[in-house]
């Protein structure tokens, strides 16, 4: 008689059991925790090393701009692939894919050669990046929606802590390897891979909801929102643009500024992990202080006072006050968490959510493009950096007027709803 192969086991709705439930949503934590370390190497180990890799490339100063800006333009064209790929394949399988791009694109760039060989690598793995940044609000709003601020909190500290991770630890450990810059980049590729893993049992849950009920509640969904005639998901798009601006200018040249005012190379990359794991505990906070206040402008204030205060310090004193400088530049990139916060309060609905964080992340990144590049062309063509802290420097204050606006009580259902 053939063996019969146990089924899978189900409380009486039809739904799985709470003891296969739990396991689930243990491995959703740990790989969404994964995921989220990963989101960010790729770009802050390469700051770190960025005078290396420009001399071993031969890059000048507008090109290494243009190194820079390449990940905002990856998060851009490829984040607005997401949704569609999430549908089609389920959320789970996209941010597994991801990861396997991210590990591919780390391991491969530092050795294929010549600048146009860097870019591609990195565009590989920041292809990943990106699908990922717009599906982990929407994979915390599906799985978590009773804790969004606190899962939104520990996604942020996660990402915060491999930011930082990477800047702080990559120039050390290149020494370690043998001092080549490459060896530095690609060990990487190691982190990566390890977040493949919790994924690869998830790959064919689509849903936290039985199938049946699923296709019943996908009958049931409106018509998909008209997310441009909301003023709310314009202000939060421009927010994140420009706070992904403030951001990528950190990561990409923060340490050559350093450098550059003489502080020794060790010690710039330390200032940079500095910054970034400023986000550790603030990711934390800050999300659940968000969900609390029916306005988040007020900390969008806050968070804006201290990028101007630290980008004074940055043109007045940059050696001098250097670690004063990191931390409050370092709290005001906290402006990345609460983005996502809002993606989640802004929308009523999960399909809302999906549509909202795809607007905003890849109009951002689109609005970011432009940063990087135009510091690495003002730095080459005026020989110092008092031009592009200026840059940086007033680019705060309509970040601050749009992070206000989006940062008001209302969702863009009802805006969308109103406008038609």
């Amino acid at each position: 008689m053939p063996t019969q192969t146990p089924a899978r086991p189900t409380e009486p709705g039809g739904g799985p059991s709470n003891g296969t439930r739990a396991w689930t949503t243990r491995l959703f934590v740990v790989g969404i925790l994964l995921a989220a370390v990963n989101l960010r190497p790729a770009i802050t180990s390469l700051g770190a090393l960025l005078e290396e890799v420009r001399d071993g490339l031969g890059m000048s100063g507008s090109v290494a701009g243009l190194l820079t800006s390449v990940p905002p333009l990856c998060f851009a064209v490829f984040g607005v692939m997401a949704p569609r790929l999430a549908r089609r394949f389920g959320l789970p399988a996209v941010v597994c894919a991801g990861m396997v791009a991210i590990t591919a694109g780390l391991l491969i760039r530092p050795y294929v050669g010549g600048t146009a060989g860097f870019l591609a690598g990195s565009a590989v793995a920041l292809m990943g990046i990106a699908v990922s940044n717009v599906l982990m609000p929407v994979i915390v709003k599906r799985w978590f929606p009773d804790r969004v601020g606190s899962m939104t909190g520990l996604y942020s500290m996660a990402l915060a802590a491999g930011t930082a991770i990477a800047a702080a630890v990559t120039v050390p450990m290149t020494d370690a390897l043998g001092g080549r810059w490459q060896s530095g980049l690609a060990v990487w590729a190691g982190l990566a891979a390890a977040a493949v893993l919790p994924w690869l049992p998830l790959v064919r849950d689509r849903g936290p909801a039985p199938a049946a009920e699923a296709r019943a509640r996908a009958d049931r969904q409106p018509p998909a929102l008209r997310i441009t005639r909301s003023p709310t998901a314009w202000a939060l798009a421009v927010f994140f643009g420009l706070q992904a601006t403030a951001a990528y200018i950190t990561m990409g040249w923060m340490a050559q500024i350093f450098r550059d005012a003489g502080v020794p190379a060790g010690t710039a990359g330390l200032l940079l992990a500095v910054t970034m794991v400023m986000g550790v505990p603030l990711a934390f906070v800050i999300p659940r202080v968000a969900t609390r206040l029916p306005h988040q402008g007020p900390i969008v204030v806050v968070l804006g006072v201290c990028g101007l205060a630290g980008y004074a310090g940055l043109w007045a004193a940059p050696a001098g006050g250097a670690w004063a400088w990191a931390l409050l530049l370092g709290v005001s990139n906290c402006a990345f968490p609460l983005a996502l916060t809002m993606v989640g309060m802004r929308s009523r609905t999960g399909a809302g959510v999906v549509q909202l964080s795809a607007f905003a992340q890849s109009v951002g990144y689109l609005i970011s493009i432009p940063g990087p590049l135009l510091v690495g062309v003002l730095y080459q063509h005026s020989g110092g950096w008092g031009l592009p802290i200026a840059l940086m420097a007033g680019l705060m204050i309509p970040q601050l007027a749009v992070g206000v606006l989006a940062g008001r009580d209302r969702t863009v259902e009802d805006e969308a709803t109103a406008t038609a």
